[in-house]
């Protein structure tokens, strides 16, 4: 049984980190949630970086978690343009609309479909397409990196609820097209897409979010820094991985993370940090540095007035958003052999309430 406000990570250990590093299951990606209840949420993420400069994301939602359409089932599309020109549409869709696999990664909801390819012994293909009135999109993600989890992927916030986290690919390649009224977009770059689900609202239980991959010629990196509130007594969740060509390397949940150089921003109405710095035991260190605001949103904005006002007078919501574009360093030792590469990453974060 739960105790309360006690948090437990899932680290197989020793301590908050993953000794074996095990691999996933095709029943990872699988439906989790029970969907005749109210209060869970369940979705698949996938985000492509194209290379015009474009940032396309799509969700399958089994239930959203998201206010104003908590619980609907959906798929929704971001496009964000080099140009800064943003187009968000969500597709709600009724719940004898969706289904989804238990045991492999199949998702229906309405024409909108995720399949996947897997032969034995060799990462997974997932063909995602998506076929809406107005917008059409077919892509193929070839995995470039064995999927991942922290420990078993579950945390649990006492009695609160629980989360759950996979990454069945944190790299890939993606191609195919995007049709969005009547202009068509070729779609090459690279692509990652993770798996949440979860029997609590965000907001009800953490306060800020702030998560991102690094890829460069030879690694690969994905985090989350979570602070949570005073209901779990500020806990902070971290976890990252660290692949080294197509192998997961470090799993752990023990590193330093420390943000710098607080800009505010009008738009979200929040500060965010312009430099995150971290740094694994004698493995992993890493500086990024932002050069570029993409998305800076205040996400009551797109709420109707209505909405608007019970989230910020009753419910006391002040959701933030930022995606940015960063310079990063990194430096990764290995058997007395330091390797040190640079480029360029998108990372998010997500605020509830100030962070810093």
């Amino acid at each position: 049984m739960p105790q309360k406000g006690k948090v437990v990570e899932g680290w197989t250990g020793p301590g908050k980190c993953d000794a074996l590093i095990q691999a996933l299951t095709p029943g990872d990606d699988g439906l989790h949630i029970d969907m005749r209840r109210r209060g869970m949420y369940e979705w698949w993420y996938f985000d492509a970086h194209l290379d015009n400069g474009s940032t396309l994301v799509i969700f399958f939602y089994a239930s959203n978690p998201n206010p104003g359409v908590q619980g609907k089932s959906g798929v929704e599309i971001v496009l964000l343009k080099p140009d800064g020109k943003r187009t968000q549409r969500f597709y709600p869709y009724p719940r004898s609309s969706f289904w989804a696999a238990r045991e492999y990664p199949q998702v229906t909801i309405g024409r909108n479909t995720i399949q996947v390819e897997q032969p034995d012994g060799q990462l997974p293909v997932y063909e995602i397409m998506l076929q809406e009135q107005d917008l059409t999109c077919q892509l193929k993600y070839t995995a470039l990196v064995d999927g991942w989890k922290p420990g078993n992927g579950l945390t649990q916030f006492g009695d609160l609820g629980y989360f759950a986290w996979v990454i069945p690919f944190a790299r890939a390649t993606v191609t195919g097209n995007l049709t969005l009224g009547q202009e068509t977009i070729p779609v090459a770059g690279i692509g990652y897409h993770d798996h949440n689900w979860l029997n609590f609202p965000f907001q009800t239980i953490i306060d800020c979010w702030m998560w991102g991959r690094i890829y460069s010629p030879r690694f690969t990196v994905a985090y989350a820094y979570i602070q949570c509130n005073q209901k779990v007594d500020g806990h902070v969740v971290k976890v990252l991985m660290l692949a080294d060509g197509q192998q997961v390397v470090l799993s752990t949940g023990e590193f330093e993370f420390s943000t710098h150089d607080f800009e505010y921003s009008p738009a979200a109405k929040y500060q965010f940090p312009k430099t995150i710095a971290i740094q694994a035991s004698s493995i992993l260190d890493v500086t990024q540095k932002v050069k570029r605001v993409l998305e800076a949103q205040d996400m009551l904005e797109s709420f109707n007035p209505v909405l608007r006002f019970i989230a910020r007078r009753i419910l006391h919501m002040k959701p933030g958003y930022f995606r940015l574009l960063s310079d990063f360093e990194l430096e990764v030792t290995q058997d007395g052999q330091t390797s040190r590469e640079t480029g360029s990453t998108l990372h998010e974060i997500v605020l509830f309430r100030e962070v810093h």
